[in-house]
């Protein structure tokens, strides 16, 4: 199964739970949770995550001592939020108000517990015309320390197509990473995009799922994109990726059928409704 509409993967607190073991996978997986007042409590056991409010604040305790207070924001199109790095073998705490994402990966190497704000964020404008799109890169190779997991969220305006060219990184080829990757999407009100997924050399696969706030779609190989965001409705996903190398990367193959898509961009404007929430 790759697609999960909202709700069909909630397990306990969780109104999204995707592990390795549910997505027939080894390392990417991702929990949402709806916090309301009550504290919500878990061990991150062999999986290094992230808190990222997606909507609302929350407190994260570590350990039982270490406190991080996470300002949040307003919705995944206010800009980007300040977050807590939590790694393996971690006992959590978390209390407050709003919708919170955990992005995960199964690692082994444990690094520090952090809190990054806001500010510190990369944030990035890709593509041109009606494949504007923004890349907030809060724990992409190169800006996170992570052993396994990179996390990005990307933010699509209504009426425009992002992961276009379609790409895939499923093949360890020379520029080509072997990544899982979880696609988890908010829509502006109460709207609907469309994300495609379909056949690579690694195998079979035919997705073209209609989403909504909430909904997640699983790329465990073949080529994906566009995500298409309808007129109307702004289109959020947040991607989480991971996979056997070594060095984290993000490095992707274009379909070589649409790959020529880029070349004209040279010359069209970036989108005027970007960036969302604040300057790049």
């Amino acid at each position: 199964m790759t697609f999960f509409p909202y709700g069909v993967a909630a397990s306990g607190p969780w109104a999204v739970e995707i592990t390795p073991s549910l997505a027939g996978w080894d390392y990417a997986g991702l929990r949402v949770v709806d916090l309301t007042g009550a504290p919500v409590s878990f061990g991150t056991g062999e999986e290094e995550m992230i808190v990222l409010p997606l909507s609302g604040s929350c407190a994260v305790t570590v350990g039982g001592s270490q406190v991080f207070e996470l300002a949040g924001r307003p919705s995944v199109f206010a800009g980007p939020s300040d977050f807590a790095y939590i790694p393996i073998h971690e006992q959590v705490t978390l209390t407050g108000a709003g919708r919170i994402a955990l992005p995960s990966a199964r690692a082994t190497r444990r690094l520090e517990p952090r809190h990054v704000p806001a500010a510190d964020v990369p944030v990035e404008l890709r593509g041109a015309g009606q494949a504007s799109r923004q890349v907030n890169n809060f724990a992409a190779p190169g800006v996170l320390a992570c052993d396994k997991l990179v996390a990005v969220e990307v933010l699509t305006p209504g009426g425009n197509w992002s992961s276009y060219p379609p790409h895939k990184h499923d093949t360890a080829n020379p520029g080509e990473a072997v990544l899982e990757e979880v696609y988890y999407f908010e829509v502006a009100d109460q709207g609907l995009g469309y994300q495609r997924v379909y056949s690579s050399e690694r195998g079979r696969i035919d997705t073209l799922a209609e989403v909504g706030s909430g909904d997640v779609v699983l790329v465990p190989y073949g080529y994906h994109g566009p995500s298409m965001a309808a007129p109307g409705y702004d289109l959020y996903y947040l991607n989480v990726l991971a996979g056997p190398a070594e060095e984290r990367s993000m490095a992707f193959c274009d379909d070589p059928r649409h790959a020529w898509i880029r070349a004209t961009w040279d010359g069209q404007e970036i989108d005027p409704r970007l960036p969302f929430g604040r300057n790049p």
